[in-house]
């Protein structure tokens, strides 16, 4: 069976995953993915269909194809996977793509190649600012949190079993995504809906 592009898997768990974007604007480091599993089985035979055609084949990134897809529902894929949330934001380093049954490598090492081969540099790799669409939709991805998407080099055990170090970095690693994610999520409430300063009622 011939190779195939955008489809990989979360190192920490093995779930399998659909990679929109290899690299997001202004962030290297990240890319925006579809947890394929959390689908419904309409949407995931749809995602899989587009994912193995020419059209997916033949694009840099998934991303450009779901943006010109329509699921069964008539709605186009990529903007309704970003209002249902199915679209994530993690690490690239967190990412193996896994082309065929028997390779698996990081996102992360594969974007550095591809933009030596370019030579460019990894940011250069991310969609143009001029899809407005399609980058607002990447901008306003929620991050995954590091728990959900834990690099297996940073939970490696030590002769098979994890010490207090490696479990505290771990735990200061999650700690920090999720209130990364708390402040993130704050904004976009206090955009939507400033909150009101109550006063003090008089006696």
């Amino acid at each position: 069976m011939a190779n195939l592009k955008h489809v990989g898997r979360l190192i920490s768990n093995r779930r399998k995953i659909a990679v929109a974007y290899r690299v997001l604007p202004n962030d290297p480091e990240h890319c925006l993915i579809v947890d394929t599993a959390s689908l419904t089985a309409q949407d995931h035979d749809s995602l899989i269909r587009l994912i193995e055609s020419d059209t997916a084949q033949s694009s840099s990134d998934l991303a450009d194809a779901m943006a010109r897809s329509r699921l069964a529902d008539g709605s186009v894929m990529l903007s309704a996977f970003h209002k249902r949330g199915k679209l994530q934001k993690v690490r690239t380093d967190a990412v193996e793509l896994t082309p065929n049954t028997t390779t698996a490598v990081k996102l992360s090492e594969i974007n550095q190649i591809v933009a030596e081969q370019q030579g460019i540099t990894v940011a250069d790799l991310a969609p143009k600012e001029d899809n407005s669409t399609q980058v607002k939709t990447v901008a306003t991805a929620q991050e995954v949190p590091s728990s959900e998407v834990l690099a297996e080099s940073n939970a490696a055990p030590v002769d098979g079993v994890l010490t207090d170090d490696v479990l505290a970095a771990q735990y200061r690693s999650q700690a920090d995504a999720l209130f990364k994610e708390a402040q993130a999520l704050r904004k976009q409430a206090e955009e939507l809906v400033p909150t009101k300063k109550k006063t003090k009622a008089k006696a």
